[in-house]
């Protein structure tokens, strides 16, 4: 590798905005002082726990990145080879404590935020996505089997998952199943010793095995000899590839790996198919209500998903700043008074400009706005107020869809960006930025697509409400507007913040209204509608992100804010406009016939 290329290939982990997002953005140290649970918190020693991870992910994980993309994972008589250093950073993972961090004390935990947990995933992405979903899916285990295991699998399992000792799965989809959850076909029958014996085949499974934990911990969707058909007939099991024996060790258990797929992006990641002949199993929860306690794990999921958008945007950022700085082509104008040799850096290019501005003010918005919906977890935990708890739980729910889709989309779309600024040389796997392109791809498509997440979206949370489940976000961009007054900022921010308050909610009765008689109607124009919302969630963290570094003593940090949420104002929210013009459109043009 060039010396420019391994430069511009190193990962500085995002503290000082991290900081920001979380004592300025969100002052979340008062509201941890209202938890019993985080009441001793402080922001200092959150800042000590975020750098530690900020640490490993550039230390540890980011070198092994490029290696794995090249060598990618494999299949050694039956089971799965990761790349080379993933189980030994592995080990330094859990060694650190690093997957107990946002899991609860009684089950061996730490109990810190999931704001600290959601800054931990998002560094993780950017180092390493492909090492990132071996641990990927350990917290949303955590909280299935938390709420739902009954006691025997809380004591057997829990504290080896919370402690990152054993590894998960989360195994949904089905060689003629995919995002259908109702055409599942894997069984499961009662052994008459309270197990059950389970066979059926999965595919695209994450580290559906691999070399780097001493045990898996399968969570698998299957029906019962007497289940009714459809997602109504689904129940969840816990199928071990070793079974504990209560002397020590692992009984084998019939759970096979038929092979790794062979991918676009995250090649470190073993994408395995899987199948179960007569594996034994427990049951989680009750029968025929599995698909409720598996979405308890797929919304801390699909929340990572989202945290892995962010990721790639940063990871994205930071390699075309440091490439349009070195890179040295024609002249800038006007020139620097200091400028030497023939040609300057592309930094000073306004096309060049433009774009990096781009990537930063996308990724900054995002990673506020990921802050923010990982504070309504804790909210919705912790608050001691129930009508307080509610709400947040009520936002919550409401925005981890626009986090899932909208950032991964964002996520991609910026990786493109940032490759553009290297030229030819970003085609070049040396330069890093085109596996960033690669390995953000997928995450569009997994846990959920991003189709289905805009369904989730309109149809089922807002229409399905008659439009009252957006009135968290809305009070939020209206309370907004009216602290950017009082704050005596720049009229035009508080005035865009109500305007579009005022025509996103006309636009939602109209949607409401209409799709009573016209069921199609919402499908057609979900995706556009999950946009606007994500853009109108973008034009909200920069409104407060201007308002709150006002008073900061940081004259360079004040501009900062100031100068983006100008910029985001001015340039990013004539998306907007482009949304509701497009969801408004799709809502009343019917769709083209198709030619034979």
């Amino acid at each position: 590798m060039s010396a420019q290329a391994s430069h511009c290939s190193h990962y500085q982990p995002p503290l000082q905005d991290i900081r920001f997002v979380q004592q300025h953005w969100l002052g979340a140290e008062a509201d941890w002082r209202r938890m019993p649970a985080h009441d001793a918190l402080d922001q200092e020693t959150a800042d000590m726990v975020v750098e530690a991870a900020g640490r490993f992910c550039a230390d540890v994980l980011a070198p092994l990145n490029g290696p794995a993309d090249l060598q990618g994972c494999r299949l050694q008589e039956g089971r799965v080879r990761t790349p080379d250093g993933f189980p030994e950073a592995y080990a330094a993972f859990v060694e650190a404590g690093w997957p107990a961090l946002a899991c609860a004390p009684e089950a061996g935990g730490q109990g810190l935020p999931q704001l600290l947990d959601a800054a931990l995933h998002e560094m993780l992405a950017s180092a390493n996505h492909g090492w990132t979903m071996y641990p990927g899916i350990l917290h949303g285990a955590y909280a299935c089997l938390h709420a739902h295991g009954d006691a025997h699998l809380r004591a057997t399992y829990l504290p080896h998952i919370v402690s990152g000792r054993w590894l998960a799965t989360m195994c949904l989809t089905e060689p003629q199943a995919g995002s259908d959850l109702g055409l599942l076909r894997s069984q499961a029958r009662p052994r008459g010793d309270g197990s059950y014996s389970l066979d059926g085949s999965k595919i695209f499974i994450s580290g559906g095995d691999q070399d780097m934990s001493e045990n898996i911990v399968h969570l698998v969707l299957a029906r019962l000899p007497d289940a009714p058909a459809g997602t109504r007939g689904l129940s969840l099991f816990l199928a071990p590839r070793g079974i504990p024996q209560d002397g020590g060790g692992f009984l084998p258990n019939a759970i096979h790996c038929d092979g790794i797929e062979k991918k676009m992006g995250i090649k470190g990641s073993a994408t395995c198919a899987m199948r179960f002949e007569g594996a034994q199993a427990w049951l989680v929860g009750q029968p025929h209500q599995g698909l409720a306690a598996m979405f308890v794990m797929m919304n801390s999921a699909r929340l990572h998903v989202g945290l892995q958008g962010l990721g790639h945007a940063e990871m994205a950022w930071q390699l075309a700043r440091a490439y349009a700085a070195e890179r040295r082509q024609m002249r800038a104008q006007p020139r620097p008074a200091d400028a030497q040799g023939p040609a300057d850096p592309i930094a000073l290019q306004p096309a060049v400009q433009r774009m990096l501005a781009d990537l930063r003010v996308w990724t900054e918005g995002m990673r506020a706005i990921a802050g923010w919906v990982a504070h309504q977890l804790d909210l919705a935990e912790q608050a001691p107020d129930a009508a307080e708890r509610a709400q947040a739980h009520a936002l919550a729910s409401l925005l981890t869809p626009v986090v899932k889709s909208f950032f991964t989309e964002r996520g991609f779309a910026l990786a493109s960006e940032a490759l553009q600024v290297f030229g030819g040389y970003g085609y070049v796997h040396e330069y890093r930025i085109e596996q960033t392109l690669r390995d953000a791809r997928i995450a569009m498509i997994y846990e959920g697509t991003n189709q289905i997440q805009a369904l989730d979206l309109l149809q089922r949370k807002v229409a399905a409400s008659g439009g009252t489940a957006l009135a968290p976000l809305l009070a939020a961009l209206r309370e907004e507007a009216a602290a950017c007054e009082a704050a005596g900022m720049e009229p035009g921010l508080a005035g865009a913040l109500r305007s579009w308050s005022d025509r996103t909610e006309a636009l939602t009765g109209a949607l409401c209204a209409r799709a009573a008689g016209d069921a199609p109607l919402l499908a057609h124009c979900a995706e556009d509608y999950l946009r606007l919302v994500g853009t109108l969630c973008m034009a909200f963290a920069w409104a407060r992100a201007a308002r709150v570094s006002q008073p900061l003593a940081d004259p360079a940090l004040r501009r900062s804010k100031a100068d983006s949420a100008a910029w985001f104002f001015a340039h990013g929210l004539l998306d907007a406009e482009h949304w509701l013009r497009r969801t408004e459109s799709a809502a009343r043009t019917p769709l083209p016939a198709a030619v034979a």
